[in-house]
């Protein structure tokens, strides 16, 4: 039995979480806060923010140039300014993007001299900034793990930077935060939680503690998923702690190949991301189980979630809608583009470059 874990984040929650707790963000007497241009604001969120500081007498400058699929060079830019404003800490705010910046901002921040690129030379940083993660969406789990995936500036390529120091001090989890996301999204949010919960449950390197986090995020998110209606608040709330029980199960595991496999469809056919890795969950499953661990553990899953792998194989697809049609020469780009990612090593099943093609063809041709 292997049992390994490491998960150093503490974690809040509940409706009103931030503001009945200011005095976690009494770390410093300056901070940086990491947001995009919406989310922020309209989930309420920026505004608890404001106020818990204001209140504890902490400067703060906003940063808000962070967009879907973030830039390393937007990151870099931030850092700078944190680095320029004396920030002490960073604050993340809103879904996997803002989220994975405030990481890679706090990297910057703590090594302000480097060039872009070095930041991925983990070895050679400074300590980042401490980060608290406050989330808006409930699909990445980046509040509780330490990887920020971040787009290479002119290449179509993501890179994903990790560091142990780029764990949040705090996650404060709030389900009403998510509350202003359209039903669209929310979908797309939960699909990737559930690509999480599966392709760390499939993982080699899953241990008895992250497969219990990876079925139980998956059970709720099962449950939610297969109603297909909008989710009330109640609903809402379980999928944002199932996204966090994702968020720790890959935290062990890392993901599997629909996340490499699904960046290009976002970064070339700007398909939502956890849309674009739920369109592989059909022959991701499919090749786990050509081992027998992979069958092994599938029929856990579908036996906690009390039902069929063809069940899984096919609703997972079907809610993720991805209707793209690929030409030979975009597929071979893809695979070029992520032929070389660890993710594909990260799967029971390791799939080679007449698999990758296989599948592109299959699903998009």
């Amino acid at each position: 039995m292997k049992c390994d874990f490491y998960m150093p984040v503490r974690l809040i929650s509940g409706v009103g979480c931030i503001r009945n707790n200011a005095k976690f963000f009494s770390i410093g007497k300056k901070c940086m806060i990491v947001t995009g241009k919406n989310s922020a604001v309209a989930s309420g969120a920026l505004t608890d923010v404001k106020a818990v500081l204001e209140q504890s007498g902490i400067e703060y400058t906003i940063f808000d140039e962070i967009t879907e699929n973030p830039l390393l060079s937007a990151c870099q830019k931030g850092g700078l300014a944190a680095a320029e404003f004396g920030a002490e800490y960073i604050i993340g705010i809103g879904g996997g993007s803002p989220l994975d910046a405030s990481k890679a901002i706090a990297a910057f921040a703590a090594n302000s001299t480097i060039d872009p690129m070095e930041i991925y030379d983990v070895e050679k940083l400074n300590p980042s900034l401490p980060i608290i993660a406050v989330p808006t969406t409930a699909g990445t789990g980046s509040e509780t793990n330490p990887y920020a995936v971040l787009s290479l500036d002119g290449k179509n390529k993501k890179k994903t930077f990790t560091s142990p120091n780029s764990y949040a001090k705090y996650a404060f989890l709030d389900p009403s935060y998510t509350y202003s996301l359209g039903n669209y999204y929310t979908i797309s949010c939960a699909l990737d939680s559930f690509c999480h919960c599966v392709e760390s449950l499939m993982s080699p390197k899953s241990t008895e503690i992250s497969r219990m986090f990876a079925l139980n995020g998956a059970a709720e998110l099962w449950e939610e998923l297969v109603k297909e209606t909008q989710p009330d608040e109640t609903a809402r709330e379980a999928l944002m702690y199932a996204s966090m029980a994702g968020g720790v199960a890959i935290n062990t595991t890392g993901t599997g190949f629909p996340h490499p496999l699904g960046y290009n469809l976002t970064m070339y056919k700007d398909i939502p991301h956890g849309r674009a890795c739920a369109a592989f969950m059909r022959e991701y499953l499919t090749y786990c189980r050509k081992s027998s661990f992979g069958v092994e553990l599938s029929d856990l899953l579908a036996e906690r979630l009390d039902c069929s792998i063809e069940d899984i194989m096919t609703l997972i697809p079907h809610l993720a809608d991805v209707d793209v049609k690929l030409t030979d020469e975009e597929i071979e780009l893809y695979i070029a583009t992520t032929k070389d990612a660890s993710n594909f090593k990260n799967c029971c099943y390791v799939i080679n470059e007449d698999d990758m093609r296989d599948i592109y063809k299959r699903l998009f041709q």
